[in-house]
């Protein structure tokens, strides 16, 4: 069962020690630094929700989401939307459906709201990241055409 839960004293080295395949990290950044991004965009006004993403009682993923402002070069469509910033499961739980299931707690969160209304939910993905691609599709993600910071920008509306 998979479920998103907070970080916490208890759990912060656990998650701080989640990684992902060698060929893998052009893709997302360490956990480390999706903290740190958290606690400054906290700071200056955004919406952030870090959640250590669980199967049963064992840490396998992290995600970040936010709203409204990334602290990144955005599209126009960031403003009052969600956004699924970071999201990986470590090398050792992968190929197990945790990715597909945590997708889908994520978006159960989203839904209900928490920094505001919304109309869209919007993921920023490096092109060729082909198995990412697949997964956000399969959840009805599609990429508008835009391209920030070399990453396509796919949209699902809520």
């Amino acid at each position: 069962m998979i479920s998103l839960r907070k970080i916490t004293l208890e759990n912060r080295r656990a998650m701080f020690n989640l990684e992902v395949a060698e060929e893998q990290r052009q893709y997302v950044a360490s956990n480390l630094s999706s903290v740190a991004s958290c606690y400054v965009l906290s700071v200056n006004g955004g919406h952030p929700y870090p959640f250590i993403i669980y199967a049963d009682e064992q840490p396998v993923g992290f995600v970040m989401i936010t709203y409204g402002i990334t602290g990144y070069e955005e599209p126009s469509l960031a403003k009052d939307n969600y956004c699924i910033l970071r999201l990986m499961i470590d090398k050792q739980h992968q190929h197990k459906g945790y990715g597909r299931e945590a997708m889908g707690k994520i978006l159960e969160f989203i839904r209900t709201f928490p920094a505001g209304g919304a109309q869209y939910c919007w993921i920023p993905y490096k092109r060729d990241n082909t198995a990412a691609k697949k997964l956000y599709e399969s959840f009805g993600f599609r990429d508008n055409g835009e391209v920030f910071n070399n990453e396509s920008i796919t949209v699902l509306e809520l």
